[in-house]
């Protein structure tokens, strides 16, 4: 009792301390995204990510606790319901922190990087994510759920958020040199090494043994990881059995309807592994199967709120694949026209693609560029629409994107950063590392999927310097192969097509 007292009393003359210097108060209002915008009425006082949000716990001499959710999260949901209404709890972060709220995708650069925090940290993956920054962005604790009240382990978060706030304060040399360590370890996710057949069929068996772990533990649902990893499994005849086990098993639970990952995108991934199953075996379950998703998914409209260009590059790019192989011409050309319209509302020729698709960009515009995985997740369905219909002006914007990855996101060391170098997201929104991520989480890995663009564009073109710039990529990241299992699918692809295995 005495202790509540004292953070009661701790919070209000908080509270007129910043009345002094500056409104500190709950700004998800006027935010972009409906996911966002939804917290304006939790008692946290949740800041966007920017460096205003930053310089206000620089200036409080705070730390910083990170929420990173989304939409199609259940235990997000979960967490706003049990957590971030309760007046207790939100007067506990606005007295000891600067709460600063995140969706995943919105912002998957920031995601990927503290995610990959978290799991250097703890060990742990999933969402959300809870992350404990210093004033300059740099993890120090974290996880994924944490329970409002655990009295017994002491990880709820009213046991967990007076404990964090005292370290920082009386331990503060012991937290910065833990930072400093943990932010280095986010941004040597890049290993280089020599890409060997060798290391892609180690890969490729412990996709298989991660995915038949899974499937045992009926765990196999709602994961764009798992359907893109059948898909990997099918064209190898050894693993036929492994990945139709998943596939199955995901076609039982529904998959893309309770998940983890947007729905959409789970779905347009599962079209595509049940449209290689149906060539593979012949088996007309799946054809049938293959016709319903991407019917549907053709004719439904994009996702109330923001619509993001990477995340509908990818379902598009999908349908046209799923339909065009099981004979949906008409729901092929659909797909096709979705991505025209998407070039005309994110992309510029010279300027590349940004990440939220509302209006039209201009080549120079001001409007922030979007990521590395808006570039090439654009690019790639631009191939494959040129694939499907020779037209010219897809290759035309697959050449371009590829040119402005070489000049805005490269790094001379090898791979490619998530952010442009000259972007004003970079430049007043994020701070100052720019990370490098090459393993798949929601979408395929941006730098894998680089090397996959640059793969196909070889094989298009004839010429070789994207084969070997697709090689110079995978090699970057290399050595970071062994222990990531799933997360290495895209990676595997891309190795297998670089390497001359189809």
């Amino acid at each position: 009792m005495h202790t509540r007292f004292c953070i009661v009393v701790f919070s209000a003359a908080a509270a007129a301390c910043i009345g002094e210097r500056g409104p500190f108060i709950n700004r998800m209002a006027h935010s972009e995204t409906s996911y966002l915008a939804r917290a304006a009425r939790q008692p946290v006082r949740w800041q966007p990510w920017g460096r205003d949000a930053f310089a206000l716990a620089a200036r409080l001499d705070r730390p910083v606790l990170l929420y990173i959710g989304s939409d199609s999260c259940r235990w997000c949901a979960e967490t706003d319901r049990a957590i971030y209404t309760d007046p207790e709890i939100g007067a506990l972060i606005n007295a000891l922190f600067v709460p600063i709220r995140v969706d995943r995708d919105e912002r998957p650069d920031v995601a990927q990087r503290y995610q990959t925090a978290v799991e250097r940290m703890a060990g742990l993956r999933g969402w959300p994510l809870t992350v404990f920054l210093t004033a300059d962005g740099a993890p120090f604790f974290g996880g994924t759920y944490f329970p409002a009240d655990d009295p017994i382990t002491g990880r709820g978060l009213k046991q967990l958020l007076p404990e964090v706030a005292k370290r920082y304060r009386d331990q503060r040399t012991f937290i910065m040199e833990q930072a400093a360590v943990v932010r280095q370890m986010v941004l040597t996710e890049d290993s280089p090494s020599v890409l060997r057949p060798a290391l892609v069929q180690q890969g490729i068996a412990a996709v298989a043994r991660e995915l038949d772990e899974a499937v045992r533990n009926r765990a196999v649902a709602g994961s764009v990881t798992h359907a893109e990893a059948v898909s990997l499994l099918l064209t190898d005849t050894t693993l036929l059995a492994s990945a139709r086990r998943a596939l199955d098993l995901m076609l039982d639970t529904t998959a893309g309807t309770v998940s983890e990952d947007p729905p959409r995108l789970v779905r347009a991934a599962l079209a595509v592994s049940l449209a290689k199953a149906w060539t593979v075996t012949g088996e007309q379950r799946y054809r049938e199967a293959v016709r319903v998703l991407v019917r549907a998914l053709s004719a439904e409209p994009p996702p109330d709120g923001s619509v993001f260009a990477d995340q509908e590059a990818y379902v598009l790019e999908h349908v046209m694949v799923a339909a065009a192989t099981i004979g949906e011409p008409t729901v092929s050309s659909r797909a096709r026209a979705g991505l025209d319209v998407l070039l005309q509302r994110t992309y510029a020729r010279g300027w590349g693609v940004r990440h939220a698709a509302a209006g039209a960009p201009a080549a120079g515009a001001s409007t922030p560029q979007g990521l590395l995985q808006d570039q090439v997740q654009v690019a790639s369905a631009c191939l494959t629409a040129h694939q499907l219909s020779n037209a010219p002006r897809y290759l035309e914007v697959a050449l371009d994107l590829a040119a402005i990855v070489e000049r805005s996101y490269a790094d001379p060391l090898g791979g490619y950063y998530d952010v442009a170098a000259a972007d004003p997201l970079a430049a007043s929104q994020a701070l100052g590392d720019r990370t490098k991520h090459i393993f798949d989480d929601v979408l395929p890995g941006a730098n894998a999927a680089t090397a996959l663009v640059q793969a196909e564009l070889a094989q298009v073109t004839g010429d070789p310097s994207y084969k070997r710039r697709a090689q110079a990529t995978l090699e970057a990241f290399a050595g970071s192969m062994d222990g990531t299992g799933l997360r290495a699918v895209t990676f595997l692809t891309a190795a297998r097509q670089t390497l001359g295995k189809p």
